[in-house]
């Protein structure tokens, strides 16, 4: 009869970040096992809260399913004799497999008859099975950080209290990290003493619950959400959606019970940001609006308990941000007595990378960088203005007290110091800008000003990291700089900018090498930014619904302006549906197919005599200026390109490429090449695959 597996492994306290990619990782790892052990069941959950991590599998089978094997013995004519007898290598075959010599067969293996026994191999009881396939899944886990304590090897998390293993009502027989499971679990730290006896596998939920612990997470999002949003409109408040503050309070608590704090008056004068901040980020607390989105002066919070001495709780939380607000009051009046551009000084003592001088060098980097790309992108004079003066004060921020307590207040604290100090609003909107944008999916400069500077510090950012050996690989990528690849390609692609990626790498390198001496070529820097951005330039097309065929073509031609890739690609991918794809496809497969056989050597005319050769090299050059003159209108190019059918096949109708006379030769395949030229810098259509 099929019953329930439960699993749960007791910790201190995990961090809330952890617990997402855990319960995901133990989900994927027990299912991958259970099928592997031929286990089957109706559903598979993976439940926690902060001392714990928890599998439950409903009705798991309560034996393997029956396994049919073949395997595979001698040689046919190694099998029988010449009368047709089994020989010793058949009989001892057949008894090592518990067969009769009648049961075996023939099958082929790449054109030889071997023999083969067929058996059954019969399932284990489950409570045989896992012990030790729940170990396996147990060890196989991996954490951001994990750690040892008291005198064993084991790493994980944090250190292991508690083990409980139950197959319906049986304990299995499991141990990890020194702990031998049980049928016991603890409820919530504070609210309860006594272990809790869990009889069967189906009482964990309730049981818990009856204990001061919702171990279901989607539960316990559910009732912090809807706590919130019911304690915020009692007080005339509104939470704003903010998913990643829900997951993380998900997993501080254990029993849910949300309460509304004040914040003193004197504390609403400061930008609004740092209130969040200080709240948010320091506190997990959730701030509270008006109906029009104006901050008030409350907070709504998230025990670990029950209603019980409510007020007690809310006076500590209000203390704990009454302090944190005080000092942020204190940074924000100190910081003020001394303007940005006074702090420039401070800069050169900040070291930005080893070996790549301080945080001041990379200030008078940005600053040519962004008057370099202002020219580059043919701004006006007034907005190369703004923005070196923007560039200049960008990094000011990193030394006031107020961004060394709150580092995630950099740029947006430049911004509210370079107005409190007369700066023009453009300049300052440039510096609050700069950084973005800081994630997938955030908004980008609204400013010229701000986009000069955004490309200028990320570009630097990247340069930089790869003159140093800090290339990203894998999963690793402590400066961003993936984020900050797309970030560049994004503003480009949104904002259409006629940017070319070659050059900005080539101007970052020029100001470096005015600085340091450095290791490596601007030819090396050159091909590994090429690579990188080539990257992230497939994944933004992946992530707008092109194709990966069309990708491969547009990207294959060439990425230095990645807005005229995304040009290329969505005009590819519209031509497609065109009645015309098949001619262009056709014009470019067949020339290309022989045109690489070609020794690369120029096209010579005079050796063009028949008159399907100079028909073809006519329309070429006819193709030619109309794809000139088509410019962006890939599809205008495209449509020139389908044209030549009708020459193309003509030309492979009447004339032999392959002819014997290398001149000849070599000739028509440049005349092929000249056609697949064509297409050069547009796309590589020999990426698409055809149907």
């Amino acid at each position: 009869m099929a019953q329930d597996l439960l699993l749960e492994i007791g910790v201190e306290e995990m961090p809330a970040k952890f617990m997402p990619g855990t319960l995901t990782q133990l989900k994927e790892l027990a299912a991958a096992a259970l099928e592997e052990a031929r286990l089957d069941y109706a559903e598979l959950r993976t439940l926690g809260a902060p001392r714990r991590i928890a599998l439950f599998v409903q009705d798991l089978s309560p034996r393997q399913r029956d396994l049919a094997v073949k395997v595979r013995g001698p040689a046919a004519k190694a099998a029988y004799d010449a009368q047709g007898n089994p020989t010793k290598a058949l009989l001892g075959f057949a008894r090592g497999q518990g067969v009769e010599i009648s049961a075996v067969i023939q099958e082929e293996v790449k054109g030889v008859p071997y023999i083969f026994a067929e058996k059954v191999e019969a399932g284990r009881p489950a409570v045989e099975v896992l012990p030790q396939l729940l170990e396996t899944c147990l060890f196989k886990l991996s954490f951001p950080k994990s750690m040892r304590w008291g005198s064993g090897e084991l790493r994980f998390a944090r250190p292991v209290r508690w083990l409980l293993a139950l197959f319906g009502q049986e304990i299995l027989p499991l141990e990890f990290g020194g702990i031998k499971a049980g049928n016991t679990t603890r409820g919530h730290r504070f609210l309860t003493r006594e272990p809790i006896i869990i009889d069967e596998a189906g009482q964990y939920l309730p049981k818990l619950e009856q204990a001061w612990v919702i171990a279901d997470q989607d539960k316990r999002r559910r009732m912090i959400s809807e706590q919130v949003a019911a304690v915020a409109a009692a007080h005339g408040a509104h939470v704003q959606e903010d998913s990643e503050l829900l997951e993380e309070v998900t997993y501080l608590v254990e029993y849910p019970t949300a309460l509304y704090g004040t914040i003193d008056e004197e504390y609403m004068e400061l930008p609004a940001e740092v209130l969040i901040t200080s709240m948010r980020e320091h506190q997990r607390y959730f701030p509270v609006t008006d109906a029009a989105g104006k901050l008030l002066p409350g907070f709504i919070a998230v025990r670990s308990g029950t209603a019980e001495h409510l007020d007690i709780v809310r006076q500590g939380n209000e203390k704990v941000l009454r302090a944190r607000l005080n000092d942020a009051n204190f940074f924000w009046t100190e910081d003020q007595k001394m303007p940005l551009s006074a702090r420039r000084g401070t800069l050169d003592r900040v070291v930005f990378l080893e070996d790549l001088g301080s945080m001041g060098d990379k200030v008078e980097r940005i600053v040519s960088l962004t008057g370099w790309l202002a020219d580059h992108l043919q701004e006006e004079v007034w907005v190369k203005a703004r923005a070196q003066r923007a560039a200049s004060l960008a990094k000011a921020d990193l030394v006031t007290q107020m961004v060394t307590e709150f580092p995630e207040l950099q740029g947006i604290m430049g911004e509210k110091y370079a107005l409190a100090g007369g700066e023009e609003g453009a300049v300052a909107r440039a510096i609050g800008e700069h950084y973005q944008p800081r994630f997938a999916g955030d908004a980008l400069p609204g400013t010229r000003e701000g986009l000069l500077v955004a490309l200028a510090d990320k570009i630097d950012n990247i340069c930089g990291c790869f003159l140093t050996g800090l290339i990203p690989t894998g999963s690793q990528d402590p400066y961003a700089l993936r984020r900050q690849a797309q970030g560049i390609c994004t503003m480009a692609l949104e904002k259409e900018l006629s940017l070319s990626l070659s050059a900005l790498v080539a101007e970052a390198y020029r100001l470096y090498e005015e600085q340091f001496p450095l290791a490596k070529t601007a030819e090396i820097l050159q091909e590994e930014c090429r690579d990188f951005f080539r990257q992230r330039l497939r994944f933004i097309l992946g992530e707008e619904g092109i194709s990966y065929d069309v990708i491969d073509a547009v990207v294959s031609a060439g990425i230095d302006r990645p807005a005229e890739v995304s040009k290329r690609a969505r005009a590819l991918t519209a031509f497609r549906q065109d009645e015309s794809f098949g001619a262009l496809l056709t014009v470019y497969t067949r020339a290309a197919n022989l045109a690489q056989k070609g020794d690369g050597s120029p096209l010579r005319e005079d050796l063009l005599t028949e008159p399907a050769e100079k028909e073809l090299w006519a329309s070429i050059l006819q193709a030619r200026q109309g794809i000139a003159a088509a410019g962006d209108d890939y599809a205008a190019a495209f449509q020139v390109m389908a044209n030549l059918r009708p020459a193309v096949d003509a030309f492979f109708d009447a004339v032999m490429v392959m002819v014997e006379d290398p001149d000849i030769r070599r000739a028509r395949l440049a005349l092929l090449g000249e056609v697949v030229a064509l297409m050069e810098g547009i796309a590589d259509l020999s990426k698409i695959v055809e149907g």
